[in-house]
């Protein structure tokens, strides 16, 4: 017989929030993910279209990226968060509707900031995909 292992569970962590914070975007050609965080970096709240229910391509479209971002920017403002910087990464199509449901849900936009990767010419790109 084996002997059973008993996992304890990990306490929540309250997070400080103050007025201001941070909404990273990060949106794939597959998902899109958002993170609302404080100042120094506490994830306060997060979603994504696959979170919220969307499968497959559907998951891969401009609406189930707003309600995601939606979603997450909902839970910040019931932490305190006001005052937003926006960090906008990928290519994919939750780019532009993530940034609307930001500024619709009610939060004031401090600034908008692309840090898409860019690469300065690293390593050998891939051979052209041949359809």
């Amino acid at each position: 017989m084996r002997a059973k292992k008993t996992v304890s569970k990990k306490k929540k962590v309250n997070v400080v929030v103050s007025e201001r914070g941070r909404v990273y975007i990060n949106a794939t050609f597959n998902n899109t993910m958002v993170t609302v965080t404080n100042n120094t970096g506490d994830v306060v709240a997060w979603s994504s279209s696959g979170a919220k229910g969307f499968k497959g391509t559907r998951k891969s479209t401009p609406y189930a990226g707003g309600l995601a971002v939606e979603d997450a920017v909902k839970k910040a403002m019931e932490a305190g968060i006001t005052m937003v910087d926006v960090f906008i990464k990928g290519p994919g199509p939750g780019r532009d509707s993530g940034l609307r449901s930001v500024r619709g849900a009610g939060l004031s936009i401090m600034s908008i900031s692309d840090i898409t990767p860019i690469p300065h010419n690293g390593p050998r790109a891939k051979k052209k995909r041949r359809v």
